[in-house]
């Protein structure tokens, strides 16, 4: 099963858990497993259409989604899926 990083800001929703597990082929799928343990976590990823939200970044294996199939992004089982927030200031 596919190891997810829980990024500080999402922790309040996964009992403060820095890792989890969750079940999936795609990206798209393991999002829909984490949401079903965790939820509202999915909405905090992901926008009303299932895209990924522009302000968050998501990498299988330190690879970059958006540079790959986006959502339907393929994962395996000893996959490492980071979910990044995006900073900004001045």
């Amino acid at each position: 099963m596919p190891s997810v990083l829980i990024p500080t800001p999402l922790r309040k929703l996964t009992n403060d858990l820095d890792l989890v597990q969750a079940d999936g082929a795609t990206i798209a799928e393991v999002f829909a497993n984490l949401e079903k343990a965790f939820p509202g976590i999915q909405e905090r990823i992901c926008d009303d259409k299932g895209c990924i939200r522009r302000f968050v970044n998501v990498f299988v294996n330190g690879e970059d989604v958006r540079f790959l199939e986006e959502t339907a992004t393929p994962v395996h089982s000893n996959d490492e899926i980071s979910i990044v927030p995006a900073i900004a200031g001045g």
